[in-house]
């Protein structure tokens, strides 16, 4: 099997320029070690990671301190590759001719289906570009969702979050949509594969367990799962970019609050006292925060890509290419981590094995490519859980106080953008766009705005119901008098990242609207006052959430809370609130959202959320049991419009009363006149 730690093909040679002796000139002068070839192949790296925060990080790459004129020089340079740059995913919909080709692909290789995921060798929810192969193939650009391509057919599978997006962007002629969980994709392909047929997967792509259930399901039909020597869809993707290539930068230790070395230690104590000599970590945002490192080569989340071996002594490989780390994170990570490129990963799994050791690995983090090699090494292989994620989860102290900053300037940038939509949307002159740009722009006037945490969900009327709605130019409506408008978005800040969902009533809102919107807001407020014994898990608080909506015949088809990092991932693990199965228990220090929802399909959405984080509460007379609370981390004002105060309780009433008054006290402090009177009068009390 291809080992693609080694990232992409080599790239076809770079054309050679007149004016390249010049530009080395300037790389030279600089004390870069590159030359004009090797810097056009690094910008087409730089091109394939998102647009930086900081437009001009990516040249500390080139150089560790670029003269004015090479700055310039980069700056064209790299104008000129994304002014000529195409991959083919800015198409809408579905290409018939890109299935066909992979069709011919497939049978070149002797096989008659093709499983096809979202995701990449990390498995995570957001991935570069060059990952996109789902989108590519089908048109469909969720962050989650698996297609299945036959000989005579193909199927494409998604959560009840995207059905809506799935019908709007995948042609129903080409790929059979289906929910993946009320029509499995393993029961589909125990149909389709036909006797003897040979259904081809890639192992970077799939955890051992997803490959073991699609083997059981292919068994069914008689058919064989074999694992493919290089993707199929990488060998049609014509214009498919490179691996991306940004900045690898050390997260200070005024935000981290522990130091790698400690983090490291302690761990590798763990890892000791189980017997093992090493883990092995697939997961970015465990890298990022062992080695209080971050990067930019995924939307939204400060990760950089690569691999880790972290070994009992507390020594941490890294296996990332060494262009992204700059000489400056070089010097700071000191003696105990080194830093190789990704072609020798493989090697050194080999090595684990060769030397017998004992080896842990996620197994529902890593690809299965990690556990063949090596087995096939001779390394004793445990499967347990990644030991960063527990850890990472549990906020320390300084964590925690980034966290309450950051949601405190949060928290004034959106009561600054609610005071303007009040003014500005009931005139029919806001759009989504619109919205979500004047939000994002508001955000970006913090100082330790680094981006968005996620793409902002800007919802009007039925649009709203779309649970991860993203607004296009196709899709693109005015806000109009008479609807809901839901916003979901957040930020990436130095010191915590956000996540929050306001509903307002544009205009007057109906009597239907009001009552679902309290019955979501009755659920919020019973999981955010809830006290529960220590042990705990996120599943067995799920139903008070939901109990209110329940009694009404009604529901909502997503999560109540998914975990949140410090200046991490908007959606970290390992705890969760939700009707899944999930025995993580609630500890001190974790981050999670609360919000509950109510979507009325065509018409509107409603969604209201905060993040809180577990805590201690006091020990009631009595008590056996330690207990333990939510913190509520967010401050924003809830929209008094959608209330209908005859369906709360004296309990639920005096909460919410609470929850304004310490947003107005909190968020009153820097607010200009106009926007200070405007949160005033819509945080007096019910």
């Amino acid at each position: 099997m291809t080992d693609r730690t080694a990232a992409a093909p080599d790239p076809a040679p770079a054309a050679i320029g007149d004016d390249d002796g010049a530009l080395t000139g300037l790389l030279r002068q600089a004390g870069s070690p590159l030359d004009a070839v090797a810097l056009r192949d690094l910008v087409r790296g730089v091109l394939a990671a998102p647009e930086p925060f900081d437009g001009t990080a990516w040249m500390t790459l080139v150089a560790e301190h670029p003269d004015p004129a090479l700055r310039a020089r980069l700056a064209a340079l790299l104008a000129d590759a994304r002014a000529a740059a195409t991959d083919g995913l800015d198409r809408v919909g579905t290409d018939p001719a890109r299935l066909a080709a992979l069709r011919a692909e497939l049978a070149k290789r002797g096989l008659d289906g093709l499983l096809v995921p979202r995701g990449d060798e990390h498995l995570g929810e957001y991935v570069a570009r060059r990952a996109e192969r789902l989108a590519w193939l089908t048109g469909f650009t969720g962050s989650a969702g698996l297609a299945i391509v036959v000989a005579d057919g193909a199927a494409i599978f998604v959560d009840g979050r995207y059905t809506l997006q799935a019908e709007a962007e995948v042609d129903g002629d080409l790929f059979a949509r289906r929910h993946l969980t009320e029509d499995p994709p393993t029961d589909w392909l125990a149909a389709h594969a036909g006797t003897g047929g040979r259904i081809g997967y890639d192992p970077w792509l799939h955890t051992p367990a997803a490959v073991a259930r699609f083997r059981r399901a292919c068994a069914k039909a008689g058919a064989e799962l074999v694992p493919c020597d290089g993707n199929p869809i990488d060998a049609v993707w014509p214009d498919q970019p490179p691996p991306p290539l940004s900045p690898v930068v050390v997260h200070d230790l005024a935000h981290a609050g522990e130091s790698s070395a400690d983090k490291r230690r302690a761990i590798g104590e763990k890892l000791a006292a189980d017997g093992l000599d090493a883990v092995v970590l697939a997961a970015p945002d465990s890298l990022a925060w062992l080695a209080n490192l971050r990067g930019a080569d995924v939307p939204f989340t400060p990760l950089p890509l690569g691999f880790a071996v972290l070994r009992a002594n507390a020594t941490l490989d890294l296996f990332l290419d060494p262009r992204k780390v700059p000489p400056a994170t070089r010097a700071a990570l000191g003696n105990g981590i080194s830093v190789s490129p990704p072609d020798a990963f493989g090697p050194a799994l080999d090595a684990l094995g060769t030397a017998g050791h004992s080896v842990a690995a996620d197994p529902d983090a890593t690809p299965a490519w990690i556990f063949d090699r090596l087995r096939a090494a001779g390394a004793r292989v445990r499967e347990q859980g990644d030991p960063c994620q527990g850890p990472k989860a549990r906020k320390n102290d300084t964590e925690l106080a980034g966290m309450r900053a950051a949601h405190g300037r949060d928290g004034r940038a959106l009561t600054r953008f609610l005071a303007w939509l009040a003014r500005e949307a009931p005139g029919g002159g806001v759009t989504e766009t619109a919205a979500a740009d004047r939000l994002e722009a508001l955000r970006r006037e913090n100082d330790l705005f680094r981006g968005l945490s996620f793409p902002t969900i800007s919802g009007s009327g039925g649009n709203g119901a779309i649970v991860h709605y993203r607004v296009t130019p196709r899709t693109d409506r005015a806000l109009q008098p008479g609807e809901l408008f839901l916003v979901d978005s957040g930020a990436q800040y130095l010191d915590g990242t956000t996540d929050v969902t306001r509903t307002v009533a544009v205009g007057t809102p109906s009597d239907e609207m009001r009552h679902r919107f309290t019955l979501v807001l009755k659920g919020h407020i019973a999981l955010a006052t809830a006290a529960f014994p220590q042990g705990t898990w996120g599943g067995q608080l799920d139903a008070l959430a939901r109990q209110h909506l329940w009694r009404a015949g009604l529901d909502f088809d997503h999560g109540t809370g998914h975990g949140v990092g410090s200046y991490l991932s908007v959606h970290e693990g390992p705890q969760r609130i939700s009707k899944l199965p999930n025995k993580v228990a609630l500890e001190p220090g974790m981050v999670i959202s609360n919000e509950p929802g109510y979507y009325k399909t065509g018409a509107y959405g409603i969604r209201i959320e905060n993040l809180v984080t577990v805590v201690p509460l006091p020990a009631p007379e009595g008590a056996e049991r330690p207990l333990l609370g939510f913190e509520t981390l967010t401050l924003a004002p809830i929209d008094r419009q959608l209330v209908e105060p005859g369906l709360l309780d004296d309990g639920e009433r005096a909460w919410l009363n609470a929850y304004h008054a310490r947003v107005r006290d909190a968020l009153l402090p820097g607010l200009d006149v106009s926007d200070g009177d405007w949160l005033r009068a819509v945080t007096e009390p019910v």
